[in-house]
């Protein structure tokens, strides 16, 4: 039996005049993968933000299993892995020490394990004492992927994690993506790439303008009428 992990009770988030969301609802039960799509400007990284408590909307309720966010304790921060498109790393530590600053923070037990085995599935290993400063940017990505990801959180959050991933390290993270999945992880990732996020996802969403003006199970949206539906939704 699932459970309703995520719910977002008409979430509007307003910039003075500005609306970013107007009255986002929707829920998830766990386990699910739900893919957000739209244009730029649309609100999906403003929605992502409230989600991982970055910022707070200005009106509506989140709850996680059925608990208000704001009624939950400050460490439950912990159960999210966030991917942005800021890495969050310090260019002048090394990527074990990186991984290891954040283990502590994480209250990890055998972190050195966990370092190396999430290195090796980024396949940065061989880099682990090489500083920050000397990676590319589809390093750095890598390496966000393997610290958002070191503590074993239940729900995901990923803002166009593949900027700046070359084909092959878009490929290790499409796999982490699969695997998280099938390890019954929440997972909410905003992407422009329609065919990617639609491989990957359970549920598909499309956000214009602060709404959500289209979200179904993927079952029901055959791949071959989702760039059309998409098109039709966003014009």
């Amino acid at each position: 039996m699932t459970s309703k992990l995520i719910k977002l009770d008409e979430i509007t988030k307003k910039y003075g005049y500005l609306e970013a969301l107007k009255k986002v609802s929707f829920y998830l039960e766990r386990g699910e993968f739900l893919a957000i799509f739209g244009p730029n400007g649309a609100g999906k990284s403003t929605l992502l933000k409230i989600l991982s408590s970055q910022t707070r909307p200005t009106s509506g309720n989140i709850y996680f299993d059925g608990v208000k966010l704001a009624d939950l304790p400050s460490d439950f921060r912990g159960n999210f892995g966030v991917i942005s498109h800021q890495p969050f790393l310090y260019e002048n530590l090394s990527a074990e020490a990186n991984l290891r600053f954040y283990g502590k923070i994480y209250g990890l037990k055998d972190i050195s394990k966990k370092i190396d085995d999430i290195l090796k599935k980024v396949e940065l290993f061989e880099r682990k004492t090489d500083y920050v400063r000397t990676f590319s940017r589809g390093m750095l990505q890598r390496l966000s992927i393997a610290r958002s990801l070191l503590h074993d959180p239940d729900i995901i959050l990923l803002d166009e994690p593949y900027t700046g991933l070359d084909q092959h390290a878009s490929y290790i993270l499409s796999n982490i993506l699969k695997e998280q999945f099938e390890n019954s992880k929440t997972i909410i990732m905003v992407t422009h790439n329609l065919n990617r996020g639609y491989d990957l996802a359970s549920k598909i969403a499309i956000m214009k303008k602060g709404e959500i003006v289209f979200f179904d199970d993927k079952v029901n949206v055959p791949e071959y009428e989702f760039e059309d539906i998409y098109l039709a939704k966003v014009s």
